[in-house]
């Protein structure tokens, strides 16, 4: 059986299947895209997907193109262990209700509050409004302390007392604020010890997955030095 992935580790769903296959011992071939240079607009990539997007895998000749349905169909054909993603109707249930709270929520206000950070100068050509940003913060804060309060109120994961799909899923969509200036971590205990036990049971995969933010962070940190400093030279002048 062949099964093949596309991804670019700077998608978050696409960390996040790259990090589950891992983990889990999936064997698979590596398609990698670079959606900054627009591999995913190719004529021979949108045969495979026409929505242009990534994660995508084929196999067996199989094309599905969602994350979330691409982990499901993963766990029910390779049969893995129950807690990824029970077969128990009501647990299965709890798994999937925060992967489908998760789309407007957890990945909606992280990654736009990301955008406004670091995207939108790019691709619209203007900064964003304070006004904006502080919307969008507020919005993301929001987000994050009901995860904090109650997602993980009183269980040591999203679901229970065992990592499910929807804690990798939901990991690095907060991680991917970060990028952002932003430190989802900061005065939320819960929060914080919840990524550490995600990072160590899906180890040294999540860290791999995620030296692509880690070394961005670093760049856009050195970017912003640099202004500062031009800045100041002008304000000499």
């Amino acid at each position: 059986m062949s099964l093949m992935l596309y991804y670019d580790l700077l998608s978050q769903p696409s960390r996040a299947l790259y990090i589950f296959f891992k983990t889990v011992g999936i064997d698979f071939e590596p398609k990698v895209l670079h959606l900054g240079r627009g591999d995913q607009l190719l004529p021979s990539f949108r045969k495979v997907n026409p929505f242009h997007k990534v994660p995508v895998i084929v196999h067996d000749g199989f094309v599905l193109t969602e994350s979330v349905a691409i982990a499901r169909y993963i766990c029910r054909e390779y049969n893995l262990p129950d807690h990824w993603y029970p077969k128990d109707s009501r647990a299965q249930a709890k798994v999937d209700e925060y992967l489908e709270w998760q789309h407007l929520n957890t990945r909606l206000h992280c990654n736009s509050y990301y955008y406004l950070k670091v995207l939108m100068r790019r691709f619209e050509a203007r900064e964003p409004t304070i006004s904006e940003l502080e919307q969008h913060l507020q919005r993301m804060e929001i987000c994050l302390d009901q995860i904090e309060n109650i997602w993980l109120k009183d269980k040591s994961f999203l679901i229970g007392d065992e990592i499910s799909i929807a804690d990798i899923f939901g990991a690095c969509e907060i991680e991917h604020a970060r990028m952002a200036e932003f430190d989802p971590r900061k005065n939320r205990p819960k929060l914080s010890a919840w990524l550490d036990r995600v990072i160590q049971a899906t180890s040294p995969h999540y860290d791999e997955a995620h030296a692509i933010v880690d070394k961005l962070i670093v760049r856009n940190r050195e970017k912003a030095k640099l202004f500062e400093q031009s800045l100041k030279v002008k304000s000499r002048l």
